[in-house]
């Protein structure tokens, strides 16, 4: 039933999740549909885009409806529909930017387009309800490796990001190397907590003095030379110290940058976002480092970490509180920056 509350509804399908919600006011989740592809592209190694997109077109209006049903609304209930538009791949965007702008139209709602690097941090808003800007942000996944100054709902400047792979990407590459198989970030974590973090000395990347961009790639190069040498020399390879060490290189550089961006830029939080914030290292390194300066790690449930249309909905709604709105021209931008 309808009350006084303002409902979004969100829409997301930048990648292989075909997720929609409801939230009301931009902060209280009354459902949160994720339709996973996880189990199809498994078998491929990773997210084949054609494949994503056919998925998110069979699935899109029954998750819609799904989401609907479990809030107890109608579809005419809503008063805000938000989706991502990007980044992403493209034709996967473009199944959920279609069917955001049909129900708009359908409805006669406002539409808003929402960048997906702001959804995840808008995450933390659903999880801490007092939380509001300015706070530093660490947007850590698959395809982003970025610190972010958040000084107002719908104000973020990118100070940092990653030049090459992103933490995620590095992640998958070595867990598909060493026999782990994807999704490679889950399992690196998994296999680090039985493994040595001091076994293997793998080089921390911090680029010039003063950067807070990140460079995994030569990391990545070094982890795959020391497993090519290894096996040539008939040596047994430890995969949980490999999972471990390699980890540890890469969580360590993000820690400090982190840190180090919180305190030049006089914040008090560091707030978490994105599929790797749920890397059970990261949480604690970063907890440890900025608990010797006094800043408080806020940080989402693993389910809001992940791709999710709850996200989606909370951004778009302060985007709207803030007075933005799309048109129906309103296009995926599979590059969209910051």
């Amino acid at each position: 039933m309808k009350d006084d509350r303002l409902l979004t509804l969100g829409i997301e399908t930048s990648c292989d999740e075909t997720a929609a919600a409801v939230v009301a006011d931009g902060r209280i989740v009354m459902s949160n549909i994720i339709s996973s592809q996880i189990d199809i592209h498994t078998q491929y190694g990773g997210v084949v885009p054609e494949i994503a997109s056919r998925k998110h077109l069979e699935r899109i209006n029954d998750v819609i409806q799904n989401a609907l049903n479990d809030a107890e609304v109608r579809a005419s209930d809503i008063d805000l529909i938000g989706v991502t538009y990007g980044p992403g791949l493209v034709g996967a965007l473009l199944i959920g930017v279609a069917a955001a702008k049909t129900m708009a139209y359908a409805l006669d709602k406002p539409l808003i387009g929402v960048n997906h690097m702001h959804g995840h941090i808008a995450a933390n808003y659903l999880e801490y309800q007092e939380l509001d800007p300015p706070f530093m942000s660490l947007v850590v996944s698959g395809g982003h490796t970025e610190i972010v100054n958040v000084t107002d709902y719908n104000k973020c400047e990118k100070i940092g990001g990653t030049r090459d792979d992103a933490a995620g990407e590095a992640f998958d590459k070595i867990a598909r190397v060493i026999g782990l198989g994807y999704p490679g970030g889950p399992k690196i974590d998994r296999a680090a907590r039985e493994g040595d973090r001091n076994a293997i000395h793998f080089k921390r990347v911090y680029l010039e003095e003063g950067s807070y961009d990140f460079s995994f790639s030569g990391l990545k190069t070094q982890a795959l030379n020391y497993l090519n040498s290894e096996r040539q020399a008939g040596r047994e390879i430890n995969t949980n110290d490999v999972a471990a060490s390699f980890q540890e290189a890469v969580v360590e550089v993000i820690a400090d940058k982190a840190v180090s961006a919180a305190l030049e830029f006089k914040r008090n939080k560091i707030v978490m976002a994105g599929g790797v914030a749920s890397n059970t290292r990261l949480r604690e390194l970063l907890e440890e480092k900025a608990a010797e300066h006094g800043i408080e790690i806020l940080k989402p449930s693993p389910l809001l970490c992940t791709d999710n249309a709850a996200m989606i909905a909370s951004a778009a709604y302060y985007a709207y509180r803030c007075g933005e709105r799309s048109g129906f021209d309103l296009d995926a931008v599979p590059g969209l920056e910051f």
